[in-house]
């Protein structure tokens, strides 16, 4: 059987970290309470589980506003129920949505739909929720509802890359320059990329580009822009690059380059590119772990707010 659904993946941000200041007894159980709490969510606001994997659940939705409104009371629900839990977890939920045609065999669901917001819930950072813009447009009846557009990114698999949209799910947030509500289709359309600035950091040292100095080359070479001079640094290691109104960093070394965004897990790159957003951390050469690792800081900010 098959038909259009909006697929929703939540994941849990942290659990290698609760793993070891927990053990794994304690762990265990506490990832599993998360798991059944996020399956129960979305279930009470209309959609069906179609299962839950290891540390996330997999759901669907018959319409985007129902789907975006759920994981809207399901974000904001976790922020409470964390709060009231006895102990302090640092356990945080992301999660990715598309909308698309979902074929569904034997209770389990495939389809590019089902792909695209798998990739988006691992690239995502904590508390975060993205979501295509095919699903953004879809959810247009849903007036209360605010997104900011984050860029393009490229998605295995795709030939394009797909425009995503970052879902301001928290109460207390004020729309700004870059946020649209759902029932505005007409401004989505006329949106155009917004030009931006990083600020990186090495050392205490901070340098900031705007997307009209990119592509900026990070290594041990002399020439690069940003020079790490640190013997585990490739001589040309990385590039950052402004691709489809986003930041995005590049790996081009022989031992990879970590990256980790605030409140989140690091993400290992091998010859391969993730989007830049927010605040975070970027190793090169040596995982974080290493207190030693020669290590980024860096910050993205949108048109009109300058940093440094």
């Amino acid at each position: 059987m098959s038909g259009v659904s909006v697929v929703v993946f939540a994941d849990i941000a942290g659990s290698t970290a609760l793993y070891e200041t927990l053990g794994n007894e304690q762990a265990t159980e506490a990832v599993t309470l998360v798991v059944h709490w996020l399956a129960e969510s979305i279930q009470n606001q209309g959609g069906r589980v179609v299962k839950t994997l290891g540390d996330g659940v997999l759901g669907v939705f018959g319409d985007a506003p129902r789907a975006v409104a759920a994981v809207a009371v399901l974000m904001q629900g976790y922020q409470q129920r964390l709060r009231q839990w006895p102990i302090e977890l640092p356990l945080q939920v992301h999660v990715g949505v598309d909308s698309g045609e979902v074929i569904e065999v034997d209770g389990d669901c495939y389809g590019d739909a089902v792909n695209t917001a798998a990739r988006l819930c691992e690239r995502s950072g904590a508390g975060e929720v993205w979501i295509t813009e095919a699903a953004v447009r879809s959810a247009h009846a849903l007036g209360d509802a605010r997104f900011v557009r984050l860029g393009s990114v490229d998605i295995r698999g795709k030939a394009e890359p797909t425009t995503v949209y970052g879902l301001e799910w928290r109460q207390d947030e004020d729309p700004d320059s870059q946020t649209m509500q759902a029932d505005l289709p007409s401004t989505m359309a006329a949106l155009e990329p917004a030009q931006g600035q990083i600020l990186v950091s090495w050392r205490g040292t901070g340098r900031v580009f705007s997307s009209q100095d990119v592509p900026v080359q990070v290594g041990r070479a002399s020439e690069a822009q940003l020079c790490v001079d640190d013997p585990r640094v490739s001589r040309l290691h990385a590039r950052i690059e402004w691709r489809h109104g986003a930041f995005m960093l590049t790996d081009l070394s022989r031992f990879g380059t970590w990256v980790r965004f605030e409140g989140g897990e690091p993400v290992l790159l091998r010859r391969d590119t993730c989007l830049l957003h927010g605040g975070g951390q970027i190793a090169l050469g040596v995982p974080f772990g290493d207190a030693s690792a020669p290590t980024l800081e860096f910050r993205v900010s949108d048109a009109g707010v300058l940093l440094g």
